[in-house]
């Protein structure tokens, strides 16, 4: 069974996610609070735990949800293998994947202390079409 293992926010761009409780996903916005929500098609930011383990093994080993700016840490499922327009049931909300990938920053802290990042390609984004609450060990499934 697919997962959230991490709700993350920020309420600066640029800086580490921090991890909370549980988080209020609202229609065309994402996560209530955090510094990269609102009204565009990268409104929530998902990677899965399997992804961040692939960097964990190359040395960097202190690294904690949200350190790649995820709004949603997930298990369990290979979010960059979902067909944009896939729309997933997660806790409360039903999301729709709007983006593979992304531009990698170069500069990043996690490219430059390991020569690599996987965000730009294994992270997702999505844009949120039933808003709800979602809390970590809540469902990720797909629903079209």
């Amino acid at each position: 069974m697919a997962k959230v293992i991490a709700i993350n926010i920020s309420e600066g761009k640029g800086v580490p996610k921090q991890s909370i409780e549980k988080g209020f996903f609202a229609i065309n916005h994402g996560l209530q609070g955090d510094a990269h929500a609102g009204e565009w098609h990268r409104q929530v930011s998902l990677l899965g735990v399997e992804s961040i383990e692939k960097i964990k093994k190359m040395g960097l080993e202190n690294l904690a949800t949200g350190s790649f700016a995820e709004n949603l840490t997930t298990e369990g499922i290979c979010l960059f293998e979902l067909p944009i327009g896939t729309q997933l049931q997660i806790g409360e909300t039903v999301m729709e994947v709007t983006q593979i990938g992304k531009e990698c920053h170069m500069g990043c802290a996690i490219r430059q202390k390991t020569g690599d990042c996987v965000m730009p390609r294994e992270g997702i984004f999505a844009k949120v079409i039933v808003e709800g609450w979602i809390q970590p060990g809540d469902r990720l499934e797909v629903i079209n």
